[in-house]
């Protein structure tokens, strides 16, 4: 500022040059030609308008009323206007925790925090500037002193005003219902004449969203962008968090002509979400990126795990706004979810929010759903989560009992056949035993006659049984509905491990680690597995291949006891009930009701059967021809 009175008082009261001379030298620097045809250097812009900024860093809390529970909590400070902490007033930390403790804040669940990052402390809501900004700022947006005030309708305004003509405002408002706030940025143009009519900014929804689930087969944070498309389908796009320096940047790409419908950041069982909350607001949205976060804090306390401290990926994203002409001003206003991940919660609010749950649970979401709805509906009978996943596996079963007993009665009988059949390819085995071309040949044709033919209609239930099961995997394992939900006996929290008892066992294992509780139902989960095995009905005459799958099994047992053993209580019951039932249906209802091993009378073979066998006989046949007229030539040459 004085320096700029000096140059006015020396051009107001100095000597003036003569007539026809420029006080301007005869060749201007190409740098600062185009800095001066650019507009205003930064100490001119701060004259256009008086500055409006904070004097000091501070911080402030604000509860937001949603109109249900306890509402959010918010720490914010003034420091580019960030939001640092965001607690959820519904949901606490501890399983079990006291009427009297449920106000305490400390104790409810924080779904936003802040770390130490490479430039500082992190924050949410950041609204940030870029070139096509930067003749409305002299300072970055997410470093300067915002001016803040409660507002009487409720919520948080921040202000600021660089001095170049434009006013910033950023207001966080309750929401229209639970878990929701309300996001509005306003740009006012209070004295600048030549702004840019458009210019572009980026905004931080979510910042750090911390795991919460502590499971190795999850990873988390994840950040997602939901884009509508031309013709109403939804295309999602996701980034996962994971260790190392590499992929640190970028886009979560819309389809052409995508409108976004939701983006944010999420762990295993909340969610931060952002949207646009109207039509017009919806072009104003350029694109949407990832960018990974490391935490210095924790590098700090580890020194040389850099790789490791790589903990978090955000979303930034990309806004186009129209600057308001002088004396005018605009808003934008965007809609916030921070609350569970819960199906009933998001569908209240909008079915397109449901898109997160069914990329949780991948390709078998729409399985996975109709297991839930099942767990939903024995829920409301039962009250209590763990029965419900019983009762829901007893069903599973029932239903697939008839495809499972017409998978065995074919397999049983194609056993006898192979019994009875087996002389046969013997015999066969040592007659042609040094031209394995025609042992082939033999051998099909044996098996084609006697109809040994391995049943291909048997293996459906196998087959259908896959996506059965990993639904169910999916589900349970994100199942908002199961958290801090108890069973019984020391079984407090079926989205857990079953911890029976903390032992500490500081001994790293291959897919454990450390093992700090002592974990029962993967223990009894594999003993289960391996009395199934037991009881299984085996060959009368195992050979070696026989013996090698029993190992390979033995084997897969104790490798899937390592992988399970910190896997959520909820599916270890489901496994549980479905390897007791099948014990029982192997060792009782087969007792009560054997399997007709009974041979089938040999049909006439269809049409499809008949073209086969008349194929292989020709190709029989060709190769008889074959093998003689190569000893015919052999005769001849001799």
């Amino acid at each position: 500022m004085l320096s700029f009175l000096i140059i006015v008082a020396w051009s107001t009261f100095g000597p003036k040059p003569p007539p026809g001379t420029s006080t301007l030298p005869d060749q201007v620097d190409a740098g600062a030609a185009q800095e001066q045809s650019a507009g205003p250097s930064r100490e001119a812009r701060e004259l256009v308008a008086e500055r409006q900024a904070a004097e000091s860093e501070e911080e402030l809390t604000y509860l937001f009323d949603t109109g249900a529970g306890r509402g959010l909590f918010g720490r914010f400070t003034n420091r580019g206007a960030r939001l640092l902490s965001l607690k959820l007033g519904d949901f606490s930390l501890d399983r079990e925790l006291p009427e009297e403790d449920r106000d305490d804040s400390a104790r409810w669940v924080e779904l936003l925090s802040t770390i130490e990052g490479a430039e500082g402390a992190t924050g949410s809501l950041v609204w940030a500037g870029d070139s096509s900004s930067s003749a409305m700022l002299t300072e970055p947006l997410e470093e300067a002193l915002w001016n803040s005030r409660e507002l009487a309708g409720g919520g948080i305004e921040f202000s600021y005003a660089p001095g170049t003509g434009m006013l910033f405002k950023k207001r966080i408002l309750p929401g229209a219902g639970a878990f929701q706030l309300r996001l509005e940025l306003e740009l006012e143009n209070t004295a600048a004449a030549d702004m840019p009519g458009l210019a572009q900014f980026t905004l931080t929804p979510a910042e750090v969203v911390r795991p919460i689930g502590e499971e190795r087969f999850y990873q988390e944070p994840q950040t997602i962008a939901a884009w509508r498309g031309s013709s109403g389908e939804i295309d999602v796009e996701t980034a996962v968090q994971k260790e190392g320096g590499s992929d640190l940047r970028g886009a979560l790409a819309a389809p052409r002509g995508g409108r976004l419908s939701f983006a944010g950041v999420h762990n295993k069982f909340f969610a931060l979400l952002f949207s646009p909350a109207d039509e017009e607001v919806e072009r104003n949205i350029l694109g949407v990126g990832y960018r990974r976060v490391q935490d210095e804090g924790w590098l700090f306390e580890h020194p040389g795990q850099e790789d490791e401290a790589w903990k978090y990926v955000v979303c930034d994203v990309s806004l186009q706004l129209d600057v308001p002409p002088l004396g005018g001003s605009k808003t934008w206003a965007f809609d916030l979810y921070a609350g569970p991940k819960r199906r009933t919660t998001l569908a209240a609010i909008d079915e397109e929010l449901l898109e997160l749950l069914d990329e949780d649970v991948g390709m078998f979401s729409s399985i996975a759903n109709i297991i839930t709805a099942i767990l939903g509906f024995y829920y409301g009978l039962l009250g209590n989560w763990g029965w419900a996943i019983i009762l829901m596996t007893f069903t599973v079963r029932v239903l697939l009992f008839p495809l499972n007993r017409r998978f065995q009665t074919a397999m049983a009988r194609y056993a006898k056949k192979m019994k009875r059949v087996q002389p046969m390819i013997d015999e066969v085995k040592e007659k042609h035993k040094n031209n394995p071309k025609r042992l082939r040949e033999e051998q099909s044709r044996i098996m084609q006659e006697e109809g040994a033919i391995p049943p291909l209609g048997g293996c459906l239930p196998m087959f259908l049984q896959f996506p059965i099961f990993i639904g169910l995997f999916q589900a349970l394992r994100v199942d908002f509905n199961l958290r801090h939900e108890p069973f019984i006996l020391w079984m407090r929290d079926l989205s857990m491990p079953d911890q029976l008892a903390h032992i500490n066992f500081n001994t790293y294992l291959p897919f454990i680690g450390t093992i700090e509780y002592l974990n029962i139902l993967p223990l009894l989960m594999i003993c289960l597995w391996i009395a199934q095995h037991k009881v299984m009905p085996q060959p009368e005459n195992s050979g070696p291949d026989q013996e090698r799958m029993k190992k390979m099994m033995m084997g897969m047992q104790v490798f899937f006891a390592f992988l399970f053993y910190s896997y959520a209580s909820g599916l270890a019951l489901y496994m549980i009930t479905s390897s007791s039932i099948a014990i029982f249906e192997t060792v009782v209802i087969k007792k009560v009701w054997p399997i007709d091993d009974s041979e089938m009378e040999k049909k006439k073979p269809g049409r499809f059967m008949q073209r086969v066998a008349a194929m292989q006989k020709e190709q029989l046949r060709r190769a008889k021809d074959e093998g003689k007229r190569k000893k015919q030539q052999k005769k001849k040459h001799r």
